[in-house]
């Protein structure tokens, strides 16, 4: 009888818990060719296989599942699983962990043990994706070296989107080219078959219809409403002569991720650059945001997604952009991107890797009313959390369940205000400061200006004693606290924030006014996890580098129109009693504005630009050597 006593040790730092461990590992090892075994740790429950030395720290680590008293999947009686299939009470081994475990996993175990290799067939997806890839290979007719039956497909549905060509059109031209061919080409006769080779890409998008005001989607319980349930607005456009035609005000373009997620793992290069973030080593450099606390804390919070490193973390961004600038026209559309941070650096942020999953119609920006418009995604990244979907591993031949979850958002700070549901502009339009933001009117300038940025400092640093270069106060006060997800919850209970849509009710609400510098709960807290994390929002560089860049060049080179250096800050400088030596001075009918220290003069201004194009020119020197390098 094998002992088992310790399986019920409280203390597993105890000598006698790491001696049980290690005749359970040479037992359930030495029962086994393989280097792996299912791990029975409380996290893994016999589902993830491991290594030695990775079973035995999950064990120490997190316990054994409880109720595993028989080691069935180890190898314990297995002469008479091989003989009968039923234990001594006859009931059977087979239905026992069916029942406990689920019949896939069973499946998996029972191949393992009569022996089979680790890889798996593709499931259904990936065969049809296979496929897909034969077509891609095959050629068009004999001999047909520049195309192949699938990019020939592809262009031609191309031409017909492009064209508004009818169904009965494209079928009228497949028919001619196929007879136009030579023999043994393998183009589709009609529109439907054409449509039957690219459908399995998986790649196609869904239309939603929205209401104009932006209230609310006419999907799931309401996809089949006449009208808004909000402001009563009818779903459909009217014509001139009065009559409605079934023509939405608005459409939602949603593209599902899920597939294009699975498509990751169909190659095996990009695969097997899907665990790249995996034990890397610590160098001390943040060079990829697994190297960030966030990620760290994330891992830490929910072991059970990390402990697979093919689940993927993912950002996400938005922002609008007018795609008619040229015509002049004023309309304003919102792409959703997400970017799969499993990838390493070179690679998660090129084009190609980033997945567009909505795409939010206009002609003006949506604003605070944006989580109508996130539903539909929200909705599968919550499926993707909590059951995750089947994916085939085309690197390690496996079929393993795939989750996903966003770790942050990144945007310029109004689209930050729009995701956050934090006020970010009037006195408290710091997110992080929150309630503790301190501001200050200007009396001249017309603006708020944002003081207290010295509480971020060391408390014993020199700068918080220098009343004189700032303004005139000694700042005692500490930094404020950042919020965590449970705090921004606890300042949500119990407001009720108007409906969602662009009425004129709401309008004032949304553009001005706020409760509590709140102006909406973000959806975002509908995902489980999103609470946990430690850092939810993020401002982009390139709109943080532009603007300081633009204002301290400006200022130094005292561009008229880009300088912050005018006749209202020199007021607002004296009103406010500090830096006197730039107060502006009367002499007679004139005002004489000081020159301040950090102004260049014109000699100055020559030398920085020769120097800028100087640097420019090394620059696109270096970019060609190392372009043909």
């Amino acid at each position: 009888m094998l002992d088992k006593s310790w399986m019920h040790i409280q203390n597993r730092l105890s000598p006698e818990y790491k001696e049980g461990v290690s005749k359970f590992l040479d037992f359930a090892f030495g029962m086994t060719s393989g280097d792996t075994i299912p791990c029975p740790c409380k996290k893994c429950n016999n589902v993830l296989f491991k290594q030695r030395n990775e079973v035995e720290a999950d064990l120490v680590v997190n316990g054994v599942v409880t109720g595993y008293t028989r080691w069935l999947l180890h190898g314990e009686e297995i002469e008479t699983i091989e003989s009968s299939d039923c234990d001594s009470d006859g009931e059977s081994v087979h239905d026992i962990l069916e029942a406990h475990f689920g019949a896939h996993n069973v499946e998996r175990w029972e191949t393992r043990d009569l022996g089979a290799s680790d890889s798996e067939e593709p499931n259904e997806g990936a065969t049809k994706f296979f496929k897909l890839l034969k077509d891609g290979n095959e050629q068009l007719y004999p001999g047909c070296s520049r195309f192949s039956k699938l990019s020939f497909v592809i262009k031609l549905f191309h031409i017909k989107c492009l064209s508004h060509m009818t169904n009965k059109g494209f079928s009228m031209i497949l028919d001619l080219l196929s007879k136009a061919f030579p023999e043994g080409n393998v183009l589709p006769k009609s529109y439907y078959e054409a449509k039957r080779i690219i459908q399995d890409l998986g790649l196609d998008y869904k239309k939603i219809d929205a209401c104009k005001n932006d209230c609310m989607l006419y999907w799931k319980e309401n996809s089949s409403a006449k009208q808004c349930n909000i402001c009563g607005l009818s779903r459909w456009k009217v014509c001139g002569n009065g009559k409605s035609k079934n023509v939405p005000h608005k459409i939602l373009r949603y593209f599902p991720i899920t597939p294009r997620l699975q498509r990751l793992f169909m190659s095996t290069k990009t695969a097997s650059e899907m665990t790249w973030h995996y034990n890397r080593i610590d160098d001390g450099f943040l060079s990829h945001p697994s190297d960030a606390k966030a990620w760290k804390h994330f891992d830490a919070s929910h072991q059970s997604f990390a402990i697979e490193p093919r689940n993927v973390r993912l950002g996400l961004a938005s922002d609008g952009f007018n795609p008619f600038g040229k015509f002049s026209n004023a309309y304003s559309i919102w792409p959703v991107v997400l970017i799969p941070y499993n990838l390493p650096p070179w690679l998660c942020m090129k084009q190609e890797y980033f997945m567009l999953s909505l795409l939010i119609p206009g002609p003006c920006g949506p604003g605070n009313n944006i989580d109508i418009y996130l539903q539909p995604l929200i909705d599968e990244l919550k499926e993707l959390w909590e059951v995750g979907v089947e994916t085939y591993d085309a690197y390690k031949k496996q079929n393993f369940v795939m989750h996903a979850a966003i770790l942050w958002t990144i945007n310029d700070f109004p689209a930050y205000g729009n995701l956050s549901g934090w006020v970010n502009k009037g006195k408290l339009a710091c997110p992080l400061c929150n309630k503790d933001t301190h501001s200050t009117s200007l009396k001249y300038g017309g603006k708020l200006c944002y003081l207290g940025h010295r509480r971020f400092l060391p408390i014993k640093h020199r700068w918080r004693f220098e009343n004189k270069l700032f303004d005139r106060t000694r700042e005692n006060r500490l930094a404020p606290k950042q919020l965590s997800g449970d705090d921004v919850l606890a300042q949500l209970h119990g407001i009720q924030f108007p409906s969602f849509g662009k009425t004129i009710k709401n309008r004032k609400f949304n553009n001005f006014t706020c409760i509590d510098g709140w102006k909406k709960k973000s959806i975002f807290f509908t995902l489980p996890y999103w609470r946990t994390l430690l850092l939810r929002h993020n401002l982009d560089v390139m709109h943080i580098e532009k603007n300081v860049c633009d204002n301290i060049l400006g200022t130094l080179m005292n561009i008229e129109g880009k300088t912050k250096d005018t006749i209202k800050t020199r007021l607002d400088l004296k009103e406010m009693h500090i830096r006197e030596e730039l107060h502006p001075r009367q002499e007679g009918d004139k005002i004489i504005i000081p020159a301040a220290c950090y102004t260049m003069t014109p000699n100055e201004k020559k030398i920085f630009c020769e120097f800028l194009a100087e640097l420019f020119q090394l620059r696109v020197i270096f970019c060609d050597k190392l372009y043909y390098h």
